[in-house]
């Protein structure tokens, strides 16, 4: 299997909650939550040393990007490390605002909507081979993206009619369309915009942004490890035939609303299936195509675990309500409302769904449950505090944070992108990194050696 670039964008919900009727300007909580990543500095574009890129994108919301991963596990660890960064900037933050004499707390919400039905994003980007049909491909993708949330979904509490209920995903509802250049307007399940951020004529990029943010380090695993391996087997010719579906658009909030996962979803040609026979195919093919390959431990894992996973969703969905988000969520209102003797549409719960998203350990309802060892985990908390700040080591990543860390250490200005690097005022030369597969680049070896005095040889 040919090797993939991936990564996460998640743009996170922010709160200050002032004790007393202040106002303050959101933009100014979040230039002091940038002065934290980035010191004596308040931008609101920045690269980090861990390669990652921080930013406010629409609505004021801080986005988090992960540097350039090439397989599914590195990519849940750099995803986690974007949730401890945002959170290691709170103390700093909050302390900021007490000087100013606003006395109160932060809130970050990994989430992608808020009470007031506002919608934000998390969005996965795949690279993808140029020489492949792009259409054909995401034909392929829609059914296997708009079912797939019945093991990626965060879950949301929503009313319908005027009556409350748990709904598997939380973007669903805010999707209109199969295929789509806005990320805003129009959200699509697949977002047309060709950005590769490589060589445009080896690559494009495919752009998902339908899906949740997940909390469970096992529903991201699943997210994107499904998700590249599906893309990967269809551009090798192991294509999913006759699986279109007759309005993916109204199928994806049928499945959401379908916490039994025993509705049956029509396809063009009339059949019907439910999502976990749909989710069976892909993963049949998927299976197929990993026994035509050479040993593939991380795609074999994520085969595994899928089945599995699709295995116990069919026998009874509660059996997974220790791995996935929107199952997590279910059993824990449950068990609040049997105690309580409350529903879904009590304000108690409301509340319970928000803060199972709080990315402050000491505080979030996912991290409490994380300590009383009720949710699993995927990777060693070891592992997302070293890439805090240290980048993916095989990708371009590498290139990118070593340049940052080295930049600052000399107190050099520099600028810096996805595709190039720049010392500013020495040599004044940008220096292209096309390749985002490639750890190293010669000639920001050469840059860094000259400006520390040291000889290149070669």
């Amino acid at each position: 299997m040919k090797p993939r670039i991936f990564g996460l964008e998640n743009e996170y919900g922010l709160i200050f909650s002032p004790n007393g009727r202040i106002y303050l300007p959101i933009e100014k909580i979040l230039g002091y939550i940038f002065e934290g990543l980035i010191p004596n500095s308040w931008p609101s574009n920045a690269f980090l040393v861990n390669g990652a890129r921080f930013y406010q994108d629409t609505g004021c919301h801080p986005e988090y990007s992960t540097p350039e991963c090439d397989n599914s596990e590195d990519l849940v660890v750099h995803d986690k490390a974007g949730e401890r960064l945002l959170e290691a900037c709170l103390p700093a933050a909050e302390e900021r605002l007490r000087e100013e004499g606003l006395s109160g707390e932060i809130y970050i919400f990994k989430n992608t909507t808020d009470s007031l039905g506002n919608a934000y994003g998390c969005h996965e980007n795949f690279l993808m081979r140029r020489v492949v049909d792009f259409w054909k491909v995401t034909e392929q993708l829609i059914p296997f993206f708009v079912t797939r949330q019945i093991f990626a979904g965060a879950g949301k509490v929503l009313k319908v009619s005027g009556k409350a209920q748990l709904f598997i995903s939380q973007r669903a509802q805010h999707i209109h369309e199969k295929t789509a250049s806005s990320t805003t307007s129009s959200r699509s399940i697949i977002n047309t915009r060709d950005e590769p951020h490589a060589d445009a004529e080896k690559y494009r990029r495919l752009h998902i942004i339908m899906g949740d943010s997940n909390m469970s380090e096992i529903a991201t695993y699943l997210k994107v490890g499904t998700a590249a391996l599906v893309l990967s087997m269809i551009e090798d010719g192991y294509t999913v035939s006759h699986m279109e579906l007759d309005d993916p658009v109204k199928a994806i909030r049928e499945v959401a609303r379908d916490t039994t996962l025993k509705k049956k979803i029509k396809l063009e040609d009339g059949r019907e299936l439910t999502a976990i026979e749909i989710q069976r195919v892909y993963m049949e093919r998927a299976k197929e195509y990993l026994g035509s390959l050479d040993d593939e431990p991380v795609a074999a894992d994520v085969v595994r675990r899928w089945e599995n996973i699709l295995d116990r969703l069919e026998e009874d969905p509660m059996q997974l309500c220790h791995e996935l988000d929107w199952v997590v969520k279910k059993r824990i209102m449950l068990e609040y409302m049997d105690k309580k003797g409350c529903g879904w549409d009590d304000p108690r719960i409301t509340m319970m769904d928000l803060q199972y998203h709080d990315v402050k350990r000491t505080r979030g309802l996912y991290y409490l449950l994380e300590r009383q060892e009720l949710v699993e985990r995927l990777v060693p908390e070891e592992s997302v505090q070293r890439a805090m700040t240290t980048p993916p080591q095989s990708t371009r990543a590498k290139v990118r944070g070593d340049f940052i860390r080295f930049a600052r250490a000399k107190n050099r200005s520099y600028t810096v992108d996805w595709t190039y690097l720049k010392l500013n005022g020495y040599w004044e030369e940008t220096i292209l990194c096309m390749d985002p597969f490639s750890s190293s680049n010669r000639r920001v070896e050469e840059l860094l050696s000259q400006v520390s005095g040291q000889r290149v040889f070669r």
